[in-house]
């Protein structure tokens, strides 16, 4: 798959390659789209290049066609070109008999293109974490930047794998925190007297559990990503925990992972999600 990293690297013009001669080329361009009108509408031809000079207008030194004619379809609609699995995924869903190049405009009127799109390079991110409150805490942080387009070069895609609590609710269950709105008890609020509660929580939940209420017997159900009972992961993810110390990569059943703090903020998860992604391409590359 070509995907031009930049799109200011792809230049647009009508002068043909083989016409072109000592045409110069702006310093910054990789690649050549080729559009001409033919009787039949527009036809596209895309080439990569290279140049020679230090000046900003340079010479052309080598011409390699990567597409041309039925190969090359534009795409009729504007998008934001900065979002690559958005551009792939409409790339391969285009490409089909003989196309195998999609020209895209973006919203600035600056053209990229995609040629031979490959969906295996999207990554698929699973987004777990507890319900409720719904949405939970981190998918709604992803989700909104994933809006913002900060994630639009990284070539992912989020799926929530959210784990419902309300199928423990109870009389005897004993929550770790009231703000949930969960029925049953909660540690931050109610008294335990009696033995037979189901705690559902994480080892602190457990430890504060014992502290508060020494020597009750009770059941537990460990909700924490590292030891879920609840929980395994089928690819890559990204949770939270409520220990700083475990923010950061992490493994889990040999999935490669991250892991966010509960009081994480926006630009930390960003980060930590770029982190991974960037993990998980360099695996995938020496692998190959």
């Amino acid at each position: 798959m070509i995907f031009p990293e930049e799109y200011k690297y792809v230049g647009v013009t009508r002068i043909h390659p083989d016409d072109a001669h000592e045409e110069p080329v702006y310093f910054l361009s990789r690649y050549l789209i080729v559009e001409q009108v033919t009787d039949v509408g527009r036809e596209y031809s895309i080439y990569r290049i290279e140049h020679t000079g230090e000046e900003l207008l340079r010479k052309v030194t080598k011409i390699e066609p990567i597409a041309s004619g039925e190969q090359v379809i534009k795409y009729d609609k504007e998008l934001n070109i900065k979002d690559r699995r958005l551009l792939i995924k409409t790339a391969a869903e285009i490409c089909e008999a003989n196309v195998n190049t999609v020209i895209f405009t973006g919203f600035d009127k600056h053209v990229t293109f995609v040629h031979d799109p490959d969906i295996s390079e999207i990554i698929d991110l699973e987004i777990v974490d507890v319900i409720p409150p719904e949405p939970s805490w981190l998918s709604l942080m992803v989700r909104r930047l994933e809006a913002s387009g900060i994630f639009g070069d990284l070539s992912i895609r989020f799926k929530e794998n959210m784990k419902d609590l309300r199928q423990f609710e109870g009389e005897r269950t004993v929550f770790p925190c009231s703000s949930s709105g969960l029925e049953g008890k909660c540690l931050d609020s109610d008294i335990i007297t009696e033995d037979g509660s189901l705690l559902v929580g994480c080892e602190i939940s457990r430890k504060l559990f014992e502290s508060r209420f020494p020597g009750l017997k009770y059941d537990f159900i460990n909700i924490c990503p590292f030891r879920s009972d609840i929980y395994t992961p089928q690819g890559p993810f990204v949770t939270r925990c409520c220990l700083s110390e475990r923010s950061g990569l992490a493994t889990i059943n040999g999935i490669r992972g991250a892991v966010v703090h509960w009081g994480a903020s926006e630009f930390q998860v960003a980060l930590t999600i770029r982190e991974l992604v960037q993990q998980i391409r360099k695996e995938k590359g020496e692998s190959k």
